[in-house]
């Protein structure tokens, strides 16, 4: 019988993710560059934004289409995302354009979704829920929205949306919490019935 082959760690899809890791400095020089209220940088963060968030759709449907998933990949991908997402919303707190505790309850429910996530880790994975893919794609608009200087009469779509981004976070966070805790308790019923 014939082993299958590795995937190498230095592929296509693990290139992509730790090119949002670089982009992450990049995106923050450009998002305070002239104390951060200048438009010219301001386009210039949101286009790096915008591209690294676009290379995390491409590097996960990468690794899936040519089998090219690693265990690098499985950990790299979620630091990346929350690397950006985090750097953003910190960046757009420090310049007082993001009330603080809008990046507190987000950085504390991905910090507890990634440590329930290694309290069940030996009874399996807890997989991507839509409601946490809306989530992420609902964070990245709002973000998205708060990077670009808006005229003042597109404002309240930019909180309409982080508002429904938050909601979002927790929601989903509460739903993470219930699906660690039946698949904890699955895994130990599976070793009792052992």
């Amino acid at each position: 019988m014939t082993e299958p082959a590795r995937v190498p760690v230095l592929n296509i899809a693990n290139v992509l993710t730790m090119s949002r890791l670089v982009l992450v400095p990049v995106f923050l020089y450009l998002l305070f560059a002239d104390g951060g209220g200048e438009p010219v940088w301001r386009l210039w963060a949101f286009a790096v934004f915008a591209i690294a968030s676009v290379t995390d759709h491409v590097d996960g449907n990468l690794a899936r289409k040519l089998g090219l998933i690693t265990d690098f990949g499985k950990i790299a991908d979620p630091i990346a995302d929350k690397a950006l997402t985090g750097a953003a919303l910190v960046g757009l707190s420090l310049l007082g354009e993001l009330p603080w505790w809008v990046t507190v309850v987000i950085a504390v429910r991905e910090l507890f979704v990634t440590l329930l996530r290694f309290w069940v880790i030996r009874h399996g994975v807890i997989p991507a829920s839509r409601g946490g893919k809306a989530k992420t794609l609902v964070q990245i608009f709002a973000i998205g929205l708060y990077l670009l200087p808006l005229p003042s009469w597109l404002e309240p779509l930019a909180l309409v949306s982080m508002g429904a981004a938050v909601v979002l976070t927790v929601v989903t966070g509460v739903d993470y919490v219930i699906r660690a805790f039946r698949l904890r308790a699955r895994g130990k019923r599976a070793v009792a019935g052992a």
